[in-house]
């Protein structure tokens, strides 16, 4: 579950980190499933020693493995430190609070759009260097969250100035979206693997050169640059954006599931945190361009 950029953090984990054509445990319970925490797996707990009643009595006990059995720590069905589906929850819900936060405060202050800009930049920044770490800064993540708030609260402002009501539009439609994806996982309509996690990182990057290109064309020739976000055409790459998150959530519950599934640190139900929430933050500006090119037409 290692991150390596803010935008395809999914994408970048270590061969078989991802639970896509990872090799099995040998003699573990999930061995046709491809564990992606246990070839090599600094968390996989050692195999209890065999059980010297189930032997009947043909075998008998040499005094090493008397010593093994009886030096050998307690069994116990418990693991205390692994990751669970509360803790992402606890702190889905504490990245997401903060970023829900700071844009209230943003959009009360009315700040001005250089200040909602600026605060876009850092949490890039921040979201930049907690990607590239191997271990989840809880810190580094709310900093981020709260920067990335204050954006979303300014830029928010400015299109509903423009056309009242559209925040509160695009947050519907991402949660729609994000109910639909989650409803579509757990049933298996997706299906996520190896080469579904191909197309998605070959589309993102496709789109985000389009986009960076567009950006281009507009900031030095002016207008709407190549005018890939206004009119019909801007409809079209709207919705390819706002599918697009759809498959990043989808790819954050799959890092989750075998996160929760084969005994993934604690802490690294920040980075799903962290994931979450960038999935979720594409959403739903996609969500916000799209409605303001459906009601400009």
């Amino acid at each position: 579950m290692r991150s390596s950029n803010p935008v395809f953090s999914r994408f970048s984990r270590d061969a078989g980190s991802a639970g896509f054509g990872a090799a099995p445990q040998a003699g573990g319970p999930t061995a046709t499933q491809g564990n992606p925490y246990a070839q090599g797996n600094p968390y996989a707990q050692p195999q209890a020693p065999t059980n010297p009643y189930a032997m009947g009595g043909q075998h008998q006990l040499t005094p090493d493995q008397l010593q093994q059995m009886y030096g050998a720590p307690p069994a116990g069905p418990l693991q205390t430190g692994r990751m669970t589906m509360d803790d992402v929850v606890m702190r889905t819900g504490m990245t997401l609070g903060t970023v829900i936060v700071a844009a209230a405060v943003a959009w009360i202050a009315e700040l001005p759009a250089a200040a909602g800009f600026g605060a876009a930049l850092v949490a890039m920044v921040l979201g930049f260097v907690q990607s590239f770490k191997r271990k989840a800064v809880p810190a580094l993540i709310l900093a981020y969250a709260a920067f990335e708030g204050i954006f979303l609260g300014v830029i928010s402002q400015i299109y509903n100035e423009r056309w009242s009501g559209i925040p509160m539009q695009a947050v519907l439609g991402t949660m729609a979206v994000s109910v639909g994806v989650l409803a579509a996982y757990k049933t298996r309509l997706i299906r996520v693997d190896q080469r579904f996690m191909r197309f998605v990182l070959a589309a993102a990057i496709g789109f985000v050169l389009l986009m960076s290109v567009n950006l281009l064309f507009a900031a030095f020739g002016g207008g709407d640059g190549l005018g890939f976000r206004s009119g019909g055409l801007g409809i079209v790459f709207g919705i390819v954006g706002v599918l697009l998150g759809a498959a990043f959530l989808a790819l954050d519950f799959k890092q989750i599931e075998d996160g929760v599934r084969y005994g993934a640190p604690r802490e690294e139900s920040w980075l799903a945190a962290f994931g979450l929430t960038l999935s979720l933050v594409w959403i739903y500006l996609e969500m916000l361009r799209l409605i303001a090119i459906i009601r400009e037409l």
